[in-house]
């Protein structure tokens, strides 16, 4: 067998200890994920393409009660084959979570458990003000569009944890390419 078609170490999602062994080269893993930036009064809802390149918001969810929030949320988890639910948690400034993002947990757990979904969290401090900064930059009245604060906030949150998804994945194939076989 040719050095180009020896066989690679591979990871799966399931389980980022496993190694599967495949003697193809590793092509680019499909990801569906949900980011969520969940607020009082409304829940920004984000999507990714299936390479998990890029995030973009999708839409706002103005909240009701937590059947109608979940309702809306199943559509866009089936029809977008989602995988995962990737929740903004607002941590103060000293890292600490306060009572905010404890309520943000235990909703985001509901929802997650009711979706039949993982759950994974990413520190949200400062999207809203990014997103605004954005509507800013488009003379685009940030006061005004609450709703696009929220779904850009969550386009935000679900690109971060993309961008450290990819970073991680590809830390892990360059460990691998160094396993003696």
């Amino acid at each position: 067998m040719s050095k180009a078609t020896q066989q690679q170490a591979t990871d799966t999602h399931e389980n980022p200890n496993s190694v599967v062994v495949s003697s193809q080269p590793k092509k680019q893993s499909f990801i569906s994920a949900l980011g969520l930036d969940i607020g009082r009064k409304r829940i920004g809802v984000a999507g990714c393409d299936g390479t998990g390149l890029i995030a973009s918001g999708l839409t706002t969810i103005e909240r009701k009660s937590f059947e109608l929030d979940l309702a809306q949320l199943k559509r866009f988890a089936k029809e977008r084959h989602v995988q995962i639910l990737v929740v903004g948690l607002p941590y103060s400034m000293d890292g600490s979570l306060g009572k905010q993002a404890q309520e943000i947990q235990k909703l985001a757990t509901r929802y997650a458990q009711a979706l039949q979904l993982s759950l994974e969290y990413v520190d949200e401090r400062l999207t809203s003000f990014q997103a605004e900064q954005l509507l800013h930059s488009q003379n685009i009245s940030p006061s005004r569009n609450k709703g696009l604060i929220d779904r850009k906030a969550a386009a935000l949150i679900l690109q971060q944890w993309l961008d450290e998804r990819r970073a991680s994945l590809t830390a892990q194939r360059k460990s691998e390419k160094k396993l003696p076989f």
